[in-house]
């Protein structure tokens, strides 16, 4: 890291990235902050422009959320996620080698985050994101949030986790749900499981399709400008429409 350390902050509450910034201004004078985003897709070019030292990502943005904006952080950077959510929540971070900052931020809750990062610093210790990252998987942080999906097997119900899905896709009444070994039929629209599932996590790419982005492989731009997506460990190629396009500009 630089003699003097560089950050970004962002947050889609203008409030509240002023009150961040003007703290860290307080209680880290030494730091400069050379970058402030309002939303997610803005952090993840300051990311990849500025290469600042430390990052204060919202969770919760507009455009792509403080997660996935991470995923294109330099590996030197430090990460610091600000969440909303309450003390329960944010245990999934306690576990991660990344720290978090509960809203609305206190000096006594920063100054233990500063120390430890000036501690990270000093020992050249780098960021242990991938492992971070399975941590807060594992994690809902909205307990409202879909977890589970029913489907009709013959004369059973068949419960299905979520994460275990694939993509999700109408067809004709009745939507396709995707996963590794089976594909099954539920009466569930497009349109209600995208206001029901965690949009960190499963991306509408088209209005048919819902894809759950840890299983994205790839993605290639066709001749006619549509975002053509292999998954990991399935063979069918999905479409992203224009509309969608936005998922995918600067990955």
């Amino acid at each position: 890291m630089n003699e003097q350390p560089t950050a970004i902050i962002a947050d889609d509450e203008p409030t509240l990235l002023a009150h961040l910034a003007g703290l860290l201004h307080r209680f880290w004078p030494g730091l400069k902050v050379i970058g402030k985003a309002r939303n997610g897709t803005e952090a993840k070019q300051m990311l990849l422009e500025l290469h600042p030292d430390i990052a204060f990502l919202d969770i919760r943005m507009p455009g792509l959320s403080g997660l996935q904006a991470a995923r294109t952080a330099p590996t030197s950077c430090k990460i610091v996620f600000v969440t909303a959510y309450d003390e329960y929540a944010v245990d999934a971070f306690e576990e991660a080698a990344i720290d978090y900052l509960l809203k609305p931020v206190s000096e006594k809750r920063l100054k233990k985050t500063i120390q430890r990062l000036k501690g990270r610093t000093a020992a050249g210790e780098p960021a242990d994101l991938l492992s971070s990252y399975k941590s807060l998987s594992d994690f809902s942080f909205d307990k409202k949030k879909l977890k589970w999906i029913r489907a009709k097997q013959g004369a059973s119900i068949k419960i299905i986790p979520v994460e275990q899905v694939y993509f999700f896709q109408a067809e004709d009444k009745y939507t396709k749900v995707v996963t590794a070994n089976n594909e099954y039929l539920i009466r569930t629209s497009i349109k209600q499981l995208r206001e029901e599932l965690d949009d960190d996590w499963f991306w509408c790419i088209h209005r048919s399709t819902i894809v759950n982005c840890l299983e994205i492989d790839s993605v290639t731009k066709s001749l006619s400008g549509r975002f053509v997506i292999k998954l990991k460990h399935h063979p069918q190629q999905l479409s992203a429409s224009r509309r969608f396009g936005h998922l995918f500009k600067q990955m």
